[in-house]
């Protein structure tokens, strides 16, 4: 786990996390702890997983973002890069007790999921991880498919080899079949920024104690810039003396929520480090960027499976 202790951990009820002069972890309902600032290996890092080519610059800015005190990784069998990121970790000589580690399943019919966990694993180079994810729910299409790929899941956590599970891209109508479970999903990562927010996604997982994690969290800035969102980051990137993409960053932790990152640039990276924790901003503020977003809808990922005009 992170190293920096704390009396005060914020957690999956939505608590408006206090301003610390570092960005804490947040408290999983399983009683386990992840940062809430993560360094992402998808997106700008993903190969598909059929590539063979061993890629040295994920490597390298994976110890970077490491040796910058990024010690929560977030992967996924799926990325391709599981090979590069246990490499990374390897060599950047951060002990495994500091670190939190993630990775996904894609979950498929010809293999247990113990299989595909056992794979990556190897490719790791880890005994276990911190965080093993089912990375989307379009594997299974009935309540019974879905409670027996969880109960897959569960048999891992008993193990102890994954120390915590939780789902990926999951609605309410694919968890509800797994919130009375042994071990209920801890977390939902989510395609999350104020052009996708899921209409009342957020406040049902906070409402079944499911921690939610935001990917993609500058698409506004980084893929659909120009939207009603910009003013008010600007405006408000102006008053706190830092860029629009904190902004952006700070609002998703202002609302509890853990949030994936990534740069393969060392100097944005520290001033997320050093200027994420200088400012907070206001529950009016968040508001305001979450009711300028609600004037534009983009999603990014998923759009093949996700009807046009389901912005869920």
């Amino acid at each position: 786990m992170n190293s920096i202790t704390s009396s005060y951990t914020p957690d999956a009820s939505g608590e408006t996390p206090k301003q610390l002069e570092y960005i804490p972890n947040l408290k999983l309902s399983d009683g386990n702890e992840i940062p809430m600032l993560g360094y992402g290996l998808g997106t700008a890092y993903f190969k598909g997983k059929n590539s063979p080519e061993f890629d040295e610059k994920t490597v390298n800015d994976a110890v970077t973002a490491l040796k910058n005190g990024y010690y929560h990784l977030d992967g996924a069998e799926a990325y391709g890069n599981e090979r590069e990121l246990g490499a990374a970790i390897a060599r950047s000589g951060v002990p495994r007790s500091k670190l939190f580690v993630t990775t996904k399943t894609s979950v498929k019919h010809s293999e247990t999921i113990a299989d595909a966990f056992n794979r990556s694993l190897s490719r790791l180079g880890l005994d276990y991880v911190d965080l093993y994810l089912i990375h989307h729910p379009f594997h299974s299409t009935t309540p019974a498919e879905h409670r027996a790929k969880w109960a897959e899941m569960e048999a891992l956590k008993d193990s102890g080899k994954a120390r915590s599970i939780g789902v990926s891209n999951y609605l309410p109508e694919h968890l509800e079949h797994l919130v009375d479970a042994k071990h209920p999903p801890v977390i939902n990562q989510i395609e999350y920024h104020p052009y996708l927010q899921h209409g009342d996604l957020v406040s049902w997982h906070k409402a079944h104690n499911i921690a939610v994690e935001a990917y993609a969290p500058l698409t506004a800035i980084t893929k659909v810039p120009g939207g009603p969102v910009d003013p008010v980051y600007e405006k408000l990137a102006r008053k706190y003396g830092v860029e629009p993409g904190l902004v952006g960053l700070r609002w998703c932790l202002d609302q509890g929520i853990v949030t994936v990152t990534t740069s393969g640039s060392e100097q944005r990276l520290q001033t997320y480090q050093r200027s994420l924790p200088s400012f907070k901003l206001t529950p009016k503020e968040v508001e305001e960027i979450s009711e300028a977003g609600k004037g534009k809808n983009y999603r990014g990922f998923w759009t093949y499976r996700v009807a046009k005009d389901d912005w869920r």
